[in-house]
């Protein structure tokens, strides 16, 4: 009898799900089958270079987005702009780099490249609008349809989109790209709804807010794609994030004014408590618990 192959898992399906055992092969054969199953398995989780989707997955994205919007107006008003987008070019460069060389998902390098998104995709939307002159509707509009050629362009190449199956090589350079344009969307939106469109800054986290809750609603409540779920909850938490960030340090559009430094300042200690947290608690980790 020609004992199944385990292969290696187009989306987010488990080993053990992938490799069907019948109950009518030989107890012993069954076992040797669910033994290599279960072993490719837990190979396959220690290669995934990102966390599993919990709620600290969620809290950490959303403050990083609040993070990166806070700090990068903060270094682009107090030194000079240009200076500012060529340091953050530089440190989203080195923390790529760093995430791209690691073999496996590492919490504090996982999340500084994030942070550095954040910080220079921010950056990069507001180059597009205050250097370039780019209304915030054109921007939004570019960035989605950026985003939108990436989605196909992975789909096309991978078979899925899925986040549990992110390794090392091209499905982590298409993840690290969408990472990147959802982050320029999401600025580009965030100051759109804002500014624009006049809702201010404590409108839009409520706008925001419930399109952050439709996906998991769908999800749970009428069976929406898991994938595009992510993907939609995603991208929102970018706007949601960055409003968070400019009501609480802007002194207009209805903020508070307390300043983007001291803002900045407070995400960062809680960015950087909870990813020592995950680092030495491995709850991001599934079977790690």
């Amino acid at each position: 009898m020609k004992r199944p192959t385990p292969r290696f898992p187009p989306d987010d399906v488990s080993q053990s799900e992938m490799l069907p055992l019948s109950d009518a092969l030989p107890p012993r054969v069954r076992m040797r089958a669910e033994q290599r199953a279960q072993r490719m398995e837990r190979v396959l989780r220690a290669m995934r270079k990102v966390p599993e989707v919990t709620a600290y997955f969620w809290i950490i994205k959303l403050l990083t987005t609040a993070m990166g919007e806070s700090s990068s107006d903060y270094l682009v008003y107090q030194i000079n702009a240009y200076v500012a987008v060529v340091l953050g070019f530089l440190g989203l460069a080195v923390a790529l780099i760093l995430q791209l060389l690691v073999r496996r998902y590492i919490p504090w390098v996982y999340w500084l490249a994030v942070a550095m998104v954040a910080v220079f995709g921010t950056m990069a939307a507001d180059v597009a609008h205050v250097v370039l002159g780019i209304p915030y509707l054109v921007s939004t509009v570019a960035f989605a349809a950026a985003l939108a050629l990436i989605f196909v362009i992975w789909y096309l190449s991978e078979k899925t989109l899925s986040i549990h199956t992110i390794y090392r090589g091209r499905r982590e350079l298409f993840y690290w790209a969408t990472v990147m344009a959802t982050f320029a969307l999401g600025t580009a939106a965030g100051d759109l709804t804002a500014a624009t469109l006049g809702l201010g800054y404590f409108a839009s986290i409520g706008l925001f807010a419930v399109l952050f809750a439709l996906p998991a609603l769908g999800y749970w409540l009428l069976g929406l794609n898991d994938v595009a779920a992510f993907w939609f909850a995603y991208i929102v938490t970018r706007p949601l994030g960055a409003s968070v960030a400019d009501w609480l340090g802007k002194a207009y559009l209805g903020g508070l004014g307390l300043g983007d430094d001291k803002v900045s300042l407070v995400l960062t200690v809680l960015i950087v408590g909870l990813v020592g947290y995950l680092t030495i608690t491995r709850k991001d980790i599934k079977g790690k618990r």
